[in-house]
């Protein structure tokens, strides 16, 4: 795999590359928007949720922004962007793939699908363009600037599929100003972590910035099957990751130019075989990350391409400003993986007498592969923004979106031909969607002011599968079998916030909000007798939401809480697993959530940062008509039907924890010419449950960990350098954060215990 597909937009970036370099200018001018500003006390930190620069605590929305020491912390050990599970209020992040297709869940709304076209609740925003296809979402967090975390619907400036929240990552920017870094970290499993970035002026209007990133994980995970051991054959990877900047800014004019890719070729998510014990939600006996038994194991692995540019054009006319932003984006991706976790088969899906199986009965040898061989993505926004004086201010745009989206499905012959071919499909997807959209701001008085929007979202997908091989067909199921459908649909999004400044410290706000998730295609026909085509209709939502924002003790502390209710109607789900190992789209006909957040911050002496989060979420599904295939081996403990479906009514969601708490404590002190530091960050995270109906093995336990980092800093000549000794999950906690249900009681457990050390140089 390499790391720039030599494409026409590949070749041009690296020649601008070579010649930005060499004609680098000697001028330097400040140049950056200023994001953040040192106070006594307590940061002031600017967001752009509402597409404006603003102080996060005037911004009436919930918003958690990470950056700094705090985002450099959780992203140690060579991490990808589950490190951001639990560590912010209300959001959850897994992955049943391992280090790409991550699963957002916010304020308990989420999808547990797994399928290459799944839509989610929760929008990824990076540098504003939307990521919508899951892989797209995995992108490595690296050179950042900061991220947003904004909770609740928002529809109105950001579109359709943010009905639970959106998150938002902004790179570091190009200045006139020669600055960058170079990091290299080594850990546990011979991991190695190398990232950097440099930035400067090439003429006194023109900067760029170029930031890296590669990491790098031996396999040391062993399989231990009989007749196929082999040490050193899973869990590894080598991801590799760029971004370069090209900022231009004149009288009245800037322009950015970002282009950026990745190149993943690695390991997928090691599933484990009966890893959980029947009865319980514990982890069997002698359990160890490090063994697993697979039939195919040497046949796993999970390949990423990625590449995308976008054009941000800023047009100040003084009382008015006119922003493009054009995105487009790419990927190829193949993952292939020993699902079942074990070897053999030995249940009631498997061939008469076949043995040896294990560990424990595997009901259903699965062994698939799942790929995007052509994906492309074209996004346009254009936005006039108001820049008056007096109370009213305003903006207006309109947003185009298309992908085309080809999906291949393979399965395979784990028992008799040694991983031989044995099913195929084809999916191809279209997706086509504009808006138009407006959000006006009104200040009453110097104290109270309202903000109102309004998006109208259009959104068009055509669907088709072809299957050729089908993996059941000693069962019946013919070779053969197609199917199309068309989904069409329109929504109108609003939201109403109302901003009081109680007094110079505290605000208070209110906000209600409506918007909606677009109708979603499944063709889940690798398993099925049919095309295995099922379709979501759109779900809306209404939120309800007060909240406040609060300086306090002479701004040496902060407090942000907020209070939720939302109602969601015709909320998408998908079924996933079950007995039939198959997946199929469900729309439930009420869910109903409410809780709070707190947001908590408070500098204790000139030696003591502390933070403090805490999350309540409570969901519930409300539709005693709906119901879902059972897992083959677990204890279910919903009600089941007479068809022997579970019933789910009354149901809180999937990846729903009520709690969420996280702790953070930062101490410094000087020592000679630098600083001592130590750092530690704690999240816990309450139980789950994994699937949509409840069961006792698939009762996610409560997850805490916790994490230490130390080190030294201190300048020389326009250097400053650091050296740091850090741990993730410091007690080691190990315990099942998802499973598989089709076959048997297969886990995917945590990250164990990381222990490694960090050199950093950053130069002015």
């Amino acid at each position: 795999m390499r790391i720039f597909k030599k494409n026409t937009l590949s070749l041009c970036v690296q020649a601008s590359i070579f010649a930005g370099v060499a004609s680098i200018s000697t001028s330097v001018i400040a140049a950056d928007e200023v994001i953040k500003e040192k106070v006594t006390g307590i940061e002031v930190i600017q967001v752009t949720a509402r597409k404006r620069v603003e102080n996060v605590q005037e911004v009436p929305v919930a918003v958690t922004a990470l950056q700094g020491d705090t985002l450099d912390a959780y992203s140690s050990s060579a991490m990808d962007i589950r490190f951001l599970n639990a560590k912010i209020p209300s959001l959850s992040v897994e992955s049943s793939f391992g280090r790409t297709f991550p699963r957002f869940y916010m304020r308990g709304l989420g999808n547990s699908d797994f399928d290459l076209n799944a839509s989610q609740p929760v929008s990824l925003v990076v540098d504003g363009v939307v990521q919508e296809n899951p892989i797209l979402k995995g992108f490595p967090a690296f050179d950042l600037e900061r991220i947003e975390v904004l909770g609740g619907p928002q529809g109105t400036l950001f579109g359709r599929n943010t009905p639970a929240g959106l998150v938002k990552f902004d790179s570091a920017k190009p200045t006139q100003d020669l600055d960058g870094f170079v990091s290299l970290s080594y850990g546990s499993k011979n991991t190695t972590d190398l990232r950097g970035a440099v930035g400067f002026g090439l003429t006194d209007n023109l900067s760029t910035r170029v930031s890296l990133l590669r990491q790098d994980r031996d396999n040391y995970i062993d399989n231990k099957a009989p007749g196929f051991e082999q040490d050193d054959v899973l869990g590894g990877y080598t991801d590799q990751a760029m971004r370069i900047q090209f900022l231009y800014e004149g009288d009245g004019f800037n322009a950015l130019f970002n282009y950026h890719a990745r190149d993943l070729d690695g390991k997928p998510v090691a599933f484990y075989a009966n890893g959980i014990e029947s009865g319980s939600n514990s982890l069997v006996d002698n359990f160890s990350r490090d063994t697993v038994y697979h039939d195919s194991a040497s046949r796993s692995t999970q390949q990423v391409e990625t590449e995308g540019a976008s054009f941000n054009l800023d047009f100040d006319l003084g009382d008015y400003t006119v922003t493009s932003i054009t995105g487009y984006e790419s990927l190829e991706f193949f993952s292939r993986a020993d699902v079942d976790g074990g070897y053999g088969c030995n249940g009631f899906g498997c061939p008469p007498d076949f043995e040896p199986s294990g560990p424990g009965i595997i009901n259903l040898s699965s062994e698939t592969a799942d790929g995007i061989p052509e994906h492309s993505q074209l996004t346009q926004e254009l936005r006039l923004t108001s820049n008056f004086d007096g109370n009213f201010n305003f903006q207006a745009g309109v947003f185009y979106f298309y992908e085309d989206l080809t999906i291949e499905s393979f399965a395979y012959d784990a028992l008799f031909s040694g991983g031989t071919q044995s099913g195929y499909v084809i999916q191809e997807q279209e997706t086509t969607a504009w808006a138009v959209f407006s959000s006006v701001d009104y200040s009453f008085t110097e104290k109270t002011s309202v903000t109102v929007g309004l998006r109208y979202s259009d959104d068009e997908k055509d669907y088709n599968n072809e299957r050729t091989q089908s993996p059941l067909a000693f069962f019946g199921a013919p070779n053969y079998a197609a199917g199309a459908v068309s989904t069409d649909d329109s929504h109108v999004s609003w939201d109403v916030s109302v901003s009081h400044k109680y007094t110079n410290d505290i605000n208070l706000y209110a906000r209600v909000a409506d918007t909606f998730r677009a109708p979603s295609i499944q063709g889940r026909s690798l398993f099925a007798f049919d095309d295995g085509i099922s379709v979501a209709d759109s779900e809306t939502i209404i939120s309800y939401e007060a909240g406040i924002k609060s300086d306090i003790l002479d701004n040496m502390g902060r407090i942000n809480a907020s209070v939720f209710y939302y109602a969601m109607d015709d909320q998408q789900l998908t079924s996933v697993g079950g007995d039939s190992n198959t997946a199929k789209l469900l729309n439930a006909n009420e869910t109903t959530g409410y809780g709070f957040e707190i947001d908590s911050q408070f500098v204790l002496n000139e030696n003591w940062l502390v933070t403090a989060n805490a999350s309540y979420n409570h969901t519930e599904l409300s539709d005693n008509s709906l119901s879902v295939p059972v897992c083959a081996s677990c204890t279910v403990t919903s009600p089941v039907n007479g068809a022997g479906q579970a019933i789910v009514d009354g149901n809180s969601l999937p990846h729903a924890p009520e709690w969420i708490f996280n702790f953070t404590a930062r101490y410094n002190v000087e020592i000679a010419d630098g600083e001592f530091y130590a750092y530690t960050d704690w999240s816990y995270r309450d139980e789950i449950s994994f699937f949509l109906y409840n069961s006792v093995e698939f009762t996610g336990k409560s997850l805490f960990e916790g994490g230490l980092r130390t080190g030294y800093t201190w300048g020389g000549d326009d250097k400053d350098y650091e050296v740091a000794l850090f741990v993730r999950n410091l007690t080691d906690e190990q315990q099942a954060i998802g499973a598989v249900d089709f076959t048997n009681n297969a886990a995917i457990v945590n990250e164990e215990r990381f222990i490694g050390a960090e050199f950093k140089v950053n130069f002015f």
